[in-house]
Formats: structure tokens, sequence, C-alpha cells
């Protein structure tokens, strides 16, 4: 149960699967609730600006049902230790927050430093990167022990990603759907690897992101705003640490890094590009991948579903990968950051150069994670 090569028990498998079900169930079920709920405590998206992609009024507080069903799955099927408290308790907190801004849109600084608080309280109950693997394959210490720096760099990590997968909200169904895709690579990982409360864990969150997606396809009948996309993202970093991080090969290195890529390029791609324009990292702007896919003449259906096919990619890129050797995984490791360099001068000199940054609905300037606000997911 606990090392790679270890054969599942058949009611492994069948936890699995029995938590992706009551997440989906759960998460579909409570989501028409959640929509009336949105509109009458006044958590609605009102386009008012060039950025968003919707045309009317969208009830937008819709990750909410993803929330219940992620819990109810992991409150009847994994055994909750000090850490998955903690995660469930950071997570709990994430999702308030994400409440609270999606009804009043909070300002950027009291929200980020909620979110760091948030990803201290699952630190300090044991989620945390103590050891990273060295990517020199050639080096006679395979591996580096973080010390101190363990907690610092895991809080990094889980409040990045948590932005990373907000930053990507920004077309119906786009964020729930690539989350989807990173959760399931995560879970077949963790099978592999015989980790099987990451691998429900994992099955629970894409079953509650399925469920939510029939309302959230384009036209999307309700976003699910930043209670979701924080969600979602405080999630996945967390577990990652439990799950990919503690693995003692390169890919450790590599591999979380290769599942959440999609939304890592782009939280990057977006603060290089304001940077490199003298703007303000977190001032919100039109030139994200996505957008950039629209300006080029994709339709939203069309950009949503090139991400998808990339993320797909990068995902299964990420299991094959944790099939091979140290040295089939560094070639690999800088393929890919030659693709991604290519990929970067193409977006750089390609269409859809930043926009004037429009007014908010609140009128105020938002961090990155608050471009989820664009109405959609």
């Amino acid at each position: 149960m606990n090392g790679f090569g270890t054969i599942l028990a058949p009611q492994d498998i069948w936890y699995v699967l029995l938590a992706l079900v009551i997440a989906a169930v759960v998460s579909c079920a409570s989501t028409p609730l959640v929509k009336v709920l949105s509109v009458k405590v006044g958590a609605v998206d009102v386009p008012k600006d060039a950025r968003r992609m919707h045309d009317h009024p969208i009830p937008r507080m819709g990750g909410l049902a993803i929330f219940f069903g992620f819990v109810a799955a992991i409150l009847l099927m994994v055994q909750l230790d000090t850490a998955k408290k903690g995660m469930l308790l950071g997570a709990v907190i994430i999702v308030v927050l994400g409440i609270f801004d999606d009804i009043y849109a909070l300002p950027a600084k009291p929200k980020f430093l909620i979110q760091i608080a948030a990803a201290l309280i699952a630190v300090i109950a044991g989620n945390r990167i103590e050891v990273l693997s060295n990517p020199n394959i050639f080096s006679d210490n395979p591996v580096w022990k973080l010390g101190a720096l363990s907690i610092p760099i895991t809080v990094i990590w889980i409040v990045a990603i948590t932005n990373a997968v907000n930053l990507i909200d920004g077309l119906d169904g786009l964020a729930c759907g690539v989350s989807t895709i990173s959760a399931a690579t995560m879970l077949v990982i963790a099978l592999r690897f015989c980790e099987v409360d990451v691998a429900v864990m994992m099955a629970a969150l894409a079953g509650a992101c399925i469920g939510f997606l029939p309302y959230n396809f384009n036209p999307a009948k309700i976003f699910m705003g930043d209670t979701g996309a924080t969600f979602l993202g405080f999630v996945m970093a967390t577990v990652s640490v439990n799950g990919m991080f503690k693995q003692y090969t390169i890919i450790s290195f590599v591999v979380p890094f290769l599942v959440l890529g999609l939304p890592i390029f782009d939280v990057c791609f977006a603060v290089v590009r304001r940077l490199s324009h003298g703007q303000n990292p977190m001032k919100p702007d039109r030139g994200h991948v996505h957008h950039r896919l629209i300006d080029m003449g994709f339709s939203q259906k069309q950009a949503v579903g090139v991400l998808y096919v990339i993320s797909a990619i990068l995902g299964l890129s990420a299991v094959v990968l944790t099939a091979g050797g140290a040295e089939k995984a560094m070639i690999f490791l800088l393929a890919m950051a030659a693709a991604a360099v290519i990929a970067w001068k193409v977006f750089l000199a390609g269409p859809g150069q930043d926009k004037p940054n429009e007014t908010q609905a609140d009128g105020e300037e938002q961090p990155p994670e608050k471009e989820g606000k664009d109405g959609h997911g």
C-alpha cells in the first residue's frame, strides 16, 4: 500500500470510484440550490468591462457546490489524520474567503494575507515539502533537505497554485475542466504509487468538478467564482505535497509542474508580461492565454477545447514520466522547457497584446486571483 509496484487491493479501487460518485452526485444536486443562494446574497457577475465574455448577469458562487461534493466524499471515505484535518480547515477558510469575495469584492491585500494564513494552518498540521529531489541526476546528493525552509517554501507553493488556478478562470468551464484533468492525473499517479488516501481525495475533487461542469459549460448557467477556483487550487496544491513531492525520485520535482502546467505557465506569463510593460504584476488585463486564443479567432468552446487538450497532454506526460528513469525524466524536462520557451515567444509576439485595464465591477484594482471575476468558471 505504500510503495511503487505494490498491487492495490480491489476494495481500494472501489473506495476511489465511490468517492468520485459521491462527490459528483452531491455537487450536481447542490448546484441549483447554490445558484438560488448566489442570487439571494448578491453573488452575481454583471458584465461591465471588455474582459468579461458573457453579456448578462450570472450567479458566481458555484464553487460552494464543488466544496460540498468534495467534503461529503472525504468525510465518508477518508480517515482524517492531523495533516488532512489541517488541509480541510485551510480549505474551509479559503472557501469562506471566496464567498465573501464573490459577494463583496474584497481588497487584494487582506485576501492575500488570509490565503497565507490558510496555507500556514495546512503546513503546520504536517502538509509540508521537507525534501526535494535534486534535478541534477549527476549529483552525488540525490535530494535537497529543506529543513527550516520547508515551511515558507510549502506556503509559497500552496498560495501560488491557489492563485494560478484562479488566474485561468476566464472562460466558461475552463478552470473547472482543467482542474478535473489535473485531479484525474494526480489520481492515476497516486494509484501507481499505491497512495490510496491521495487517490481518494483526488477522486473526490475530480468528481465534485464533474458534477458541477454540466452547469458550467458554455453557455454557463453559473460560475464557480473565487469560491471554487481558489478552493480547487488550494486542495490540489496541498494534496500534491502529500503525494508527488513525497517520492524520492526525479519525478517528484518534475511531475507537479506538469500536472499543474497550464495554470503555472499562465501565472508566470502574466507576471512577466506585466512587469515587462512596467505594470503592477497584480493588475488585471486581457492578455491571458485564453484571451489570446479568443483574439486569434477561436470561439469560447474552441479555446476551452484547445486548453483542455494541452492540459490532458501535460497530464498524460506526467503519468508516462512516472514509469521512466531519471535520465528519461531529465530529457523530458529539457524538451518541455524548450517547448515552453517557444510557446512563450509565440504568445509574446502574437495577437492579443495587453489592452488597457478595464474597470472592475467594484471599481478596485484586483490581484491575479481576482481575475476569476471575469465571470467564468
